[in-house]
């Protein structure tokens, strides 16, 4: 998708039938849905962004939104309503869009979510100070490795305890998602106002919401908080051994948990046309 701007958006558009957005986590790009996108796509049109900026995606030099790119790219598709699926800061992106256009959102499924708004916690910032301790900025290599250290291993667990290249792979995104952080803060990017943390109870759309069980425990009470004041919405445990990447590092339950959502809230996909 090219913006009115001449910006490119990047994004797969696979499968057929109800559309689904997938909406990666801040230290990660579209390549984050890599285990879902296979299994989704033979029952559902699925769309998997890089949020601009990231990944592939280019950043406009005007100020832009990324709840308003994500209807841009769904009236650039010709798509009325999707149900939106986010890990942490796509998480978060989603339920803005949700807010701020809910009728092109029929639902939101949030794994390890973030909201907009929200402060973290005292314990969060002391964990980051046990865990990680002191980092160049610039340097994005050392960066990388502690952001994975702390999001993606989590503080309850060791390095080795988790799949190196998982590790590996992670901090090779995130390494490109610093350089987007970055670029983007030379760029005005506006913010949904009221901010979602105060409004949770205006989500209209079936949610589902999870986290990982070895995820930073702000994450956690998060989920927890989406639960407790979104209508309706439906909290599953923690997954087990999983940190803040978890359709990443634990596809199998994360895909039963998205596939028995969107038939559960009436999407039970189409057949992928030969």
């Amino acid at each position: 998708m090219i913006d009115a701007t001449g910006t490119p958006l990047s994004y797969d558009d696979l499968g057929a039938g109800k559309p689904l957005v997938l909406l990666h986590a801040g230290i990660a790009d579209r390549r984050m849905w890599r285990e879902q996108v296979d299994v989704l796509a033979t029952r559902y049109r699925v769309v998997v962004p890089d949020l601009r900026g990231y990944g592939e995606s280019g950043l406009p030099p005007a100020p832009f939104a990324h709840h308003d790119d994500v209807v841009g790219l769904l009236d650039a598709l010709g798509i009325a309503r999707a149900t939106l699926v986010g890990c942490s800061f796509g998480g978060s992106v989603a339920i803005d869009t949700a807010l701020a256009y809910p009728e092109r959102v029929d639902g939101l499924a949030l794994f390890g979510s973030a909201v907009s708004g929200n402060e973290w916690s005292e314990e969060a910032n002391d964990l980051w100070e046990r865990l990680v301790g002191e980092v160049d900025p610039e340097d994005f290599p050392a960066s990388a490795a502690a952001e994975v250290r702390f999001w993606v291993v989590g503080p309850g667990r060791r390095p080795e305890d988790v799949d190196p290249g998982l590790v590996a792979f992670a901090e090779e995104m995130d390494r490109r998602a610093l350089a987007a952080d970055l670029a983007l803060s030379a760029v005005e990017v506006a913010e949904l106002d009221p901010p979602a943390i105060g409004r949770l109870a205006e989500l209209s759309v079936p949610v589902l919401v999870t986290a990982g069980a070895a995820d930073v425990p702000d994450i956690s009470r998060l989920a927890d908080r989406i639960a407790a004041e979104v209508p309706g919405a439906v909290r599953l445990p923690d997954v087990p051994d999983a940190g803040h990447l978890l359709p990443l590092e634990r596809p199998a339950p994360v895909n039963a948990a998205l596939l028995d959502f969107l038939v559960t809230t009436g999407g039970r996909g189409a057949a992928r046309q030969g």
